[in-house]
């Protein structure tokens, strides 16, 4: 499996605890990234719709408020297989440059500023 975009990555996280609507899927993102991912509407429909199409996440109801749909999505079997499999890639890269960086700092590597 190719590595999942940031993006997407984040979504899901924001989706992992329960379904959310959409303005609350960017609000989740923002707070998940520390305010580093800021999704645009357009950007998180477009990527829903790409993460409903592969099976990751699916409407998972739809509620009229203030004369608005709002519709929740939530993560599906696959789309928690996808999150804990990407999550665990990035822990093993990690691990990895962590230890490249201690090798690098002992063999008399300046350090990063």
């Amino acid at each position: 499996m190719a590595s999942m975009r940031r993006p997407s990555f984040l979504i899901l996280s924001a989706l992992a605890p329960a379904p959310l609507h959409g303005y609350a899927v960017i609000k989740e993102v923002a707070r998940l990234s520390g305010d580093r991912t800021r999704l645009a509407a357009g950007t998180l429909y477009a990527a829903l719709d790409r993460l409903n199409d592969e099976g990751l996440v699916q409407v998972d109801r739809e509620e009229t408020v203030d004369g608005r749909l709002r519709r929740y999505y939530r993560l599906t079997d696959p789309g928690i297989a996808a999150l804990a499999a990407e999550a665990e890639q990035m822990r093993r890269d990690a691990r990895m440059v962590t230890q490249r960086l201690s090798g690098a700092r002992s063999a008399g590597a300046p350090r990063p500023a």
